[in-house]
C-alpha cells in the first residue's frame, strides 16, 4: 500500500509539462522525437510526440507523450492505433501483451500505442483520491479528496478532456505519416475513439469498440447497470445452479445493509476480473447466506475487492485524470461540467426521485446518489466543459465492430445497443460467457482478430 501523503499536493508535471516559447504562425508539423528501443518490449521503437497543452492556445505549454510503435513498417494493412481505457490508463507499457492479444493481426497491421495525456509517467496524480479509488471507477471518494484533487490541478484540469486528445491523436496520425488509421478502443478507449472518428471521419479506415460507451455519455447510463446486475447474476445461475435468486438475495442485502454503491462496485469489477462470478467468490452462494442473515463472507468479498482496487497507483490508472476527463466529458443530471455546484446534489436528488423501482432493482436511489462516478463529479469544481457533439450524430459509415462481453457490468450490453444505433457500418457481437475487455479472453480475441483481418 502507498503511503499516504498530504491530502493537498502539486501536480507533478516538470518531466512532461514544458515552456515554450510564443508561436507566431501555424502550429510546428508535429514529429516523434527522441526514438529508440522500448525497455523491455522488443519489437517495439519508443518516442515522444510533444502536443500543446492547450490546443485553443489559451494556455502556454506543452505534454511530451509516450508512443510505442511496432517495427514491421511494412505491414499491409497500415496502422493500427489501440486505445486503452480507464480514463486514466496509459498505452505504451501495455504495448506487448497488445500484440500477443491480436495473434496474426499483429503482422498484418503495425501497431501503435499512446500514453494519452494525463497517464503513465505523465499521470495526473492526487494522492488521496487515488489512494480512496484506486482502479475503482464506482468506489464512493470522500469530497474532500475530490476537492482537493482539483485543487492541486487548478485550471489546467480543464486541458485533459476527450476533445484534447482527439487533438492529441490526429497530431500522432500526422507524425506517422498516415492517411487513415484503424482504431481499437477498449472500455473509455471507446468513447475516444468514437469521438475521434467523428472529429476526423475520413482519417478512420476501421473501428473496434470493445466494451462499449456511447459517445452521447451521461450518468444516466450508470443507471442502466443497476438492472444489468440482475440479469447478469441470473446468467450465471442458468450455467450452474444457484440456492435461490441471487437477484432478489442480492435486493434483500441492499435493503438490510444499505450498501448498494459498495456492492454495485464489487460486482462491476469482478466482471472484469472474474466473470464466472465463481472462481475467486461464490458470489450467489454468498448472498443467499447475507439474505439469510450470515453476512461474513459477503463481507470478506467486498473487504477484499476494495484492497485489490487499492494498490493501483496513478502510474497504472490516475484518478485525477479520470476525474477531468470524466467530469469534463459527460452531463450529469445537475447539467454539465460548467454547473455550479451549489445545487447540485438537489438536482441529482430529484433525478433519483423521478425513477421507477423497475429502473433500479435490485439497487436503489441511494446507489444512483452514492455511485462513486457521480460523487467524483459532484464536488468537482466548476470548469470549461468538453464540447458536446450535436445530437444523434452518427460515426463515420465504415466496418465497425462493437463486441461486448454478455456478463459485462462495466460497460453492460445496453451501452453497445445505443451505439450500435449510430453506427452506419455497425455490426455488435455478444460473446456468451465474458465480462468487461473480450480481448482479455481467447474467445473475445478471435472474434476482434476475424474482423481485423476480414475484407
Amino acid at each position: 500500500m502507498r503511503l499516504l501523503r498530504p491530502a493537498l499536493v502539486a501536480l507533478v508535471l516538470p518531466a512532461v509539462l514544458l515552456t515554450l516559447p510564443a508561436r507566431s504562425g501555424g502550429a510546428p508539423a508535429p514529429g516523434l522525437t527522441g526514438s529508440g528501443p522500448c525497455p523491455g518490449q522488443p519489437g517495439f521503437v519508443c518516442s515522444t510526440l510533444t502536443v500543446p497543452l492547450d490546443h485553443r492556445g489559451r494556455v502556454s505549454g506543452a505534454l511530451r507523450l509516450g508512443v510505442a510503435v511496432a517495427t514491421n513498417a511494412g505491414a499491409p494493412r497500415g496502422l493500427l492505433l489501440m486505445l486503452t481505457g480507464g480514463p486514466g490508463q496509459p498505452g505504451v507499457s501495455f504495448a506487448t501483451r497488445i500484440r500477443e492479444r491480436l495473434g496474426p493481426a499483429a503482422d498484418a497491421y503495425r501497431l501503435v500505442m499512446l500514453d494519452q495525456r494525463g497517464t503513465g509517467p505523465g499521470a495526473l496524480d492526487c494522492p488521496a483520491l487515488q489512494q480512496a479509488m484506486g482502479s475503482s471507477d464506482l468506489a464512493p471518494p470522500p469530497a474532500a479528496a475530490v476537492r482537493d484533487c482539483a485543487s492541486s490541478l487548478g485550471p489546467r484540469r480543464s486541458l485533459f478532456g476527450s476533445d484534447d486528445v482527439v487533438a492529441d491523436l490526429d497530431l500522432l496520425r500526422r507524425a506517422l505519416g498516415a492517411q487513415r488509421l484503424t482504431i481499437v478502443g477498449v472500455s473509455y478507449g471507446t468513447y475516444v475513439a468514437e469521438r475521434y472518428a467523428l472529429a476526423h471521419p475520413g482519417r478512420v479506415a476501421r473501428l473496434v469498440l470493445d466494451s462499449v460507451v456511447p459517445h452521447a455519455a451521461s450518468a444516466q447510463l450508470e443507471t442502466l447497470v443497476l438492472p444489468e446486475v440482475a440479469r447478469v447474476l441470473r446468467l450465471v445461475c442458468k450455467t450452474g445452479g444457484c440456492p435461490g435468486d441471487p437477484a432478489a438475495d442480492l435486493a434483500a442485502a441492499v435493503a438490510r445493509e444499505h450498501d448498494g454503491p459498495r456492492l454495485l462496485d464489487a460486482f462491476v469489477l469482478l466482471s472484469v476480473v472474474d466473470p464466472t462470478f465463481r472462481s475467486a467468490f461464490d458470489v450467489p452462494r454468498l448472498l443467499h447466506d447475507a439474505r439469510g442473515g450470515d453476512t461474513t463472507g459477503l463481507d470478506a468479498m467486498l473487504a477484499t475487492v476494495r484492497g485489490w482496487e487499492r494498490r493501483t497507483p496513478a502510474t497504472e490508472l490516475s484518478q485525477g485524470l479520470h476525474a477531468s476527463a470524466l467530469c469534463g466529458d459527460w452531463r450529469f443530471p445537475w447539467g454539465r461540467a460548467g454547473t455550479p455546484v451549489a445545487g447540485r446534489a438537489a438536482a441529482l436528488a430529484r433525478y433519483a426521485a423521478g425513477l421507477r423501482r423497475s429502473e433500479l432493482w435490485p439497487f436503489d436511489r441511494a446507489t444512483v446518489v452514492g455511485n462513486g462516478i457521480v460523487q467524483q463529479c459532484l464536488p468537482w469544481p466548476p470548469t470549461a466543459p468538453t464540447p458536446e457533439v450535436r445530437p444523434g450524430a452518427r460515426l463515420p459509415d465504415v466496418p465497425t465492430l462493437l463486441v461486448v462481453g454478455d456478463r459485462d457490468l462495466s460497460t453492460p450490453l445496453p451501452w453497445a445497443r445505443k451505439e450500435l444505433v449510430l453506427a452506419p457500418g455497425g455490426r455488435l457481437v455478444v460473446v456468451k460467457g465474458l465480462g468487461h475487455s473480450v480481448q482479455r479472453r481467447p474467445s473475445g480475441q478471435a472474434v476482434v482478430r476475424a474482423f481485423l483481418l476480414g475484407s
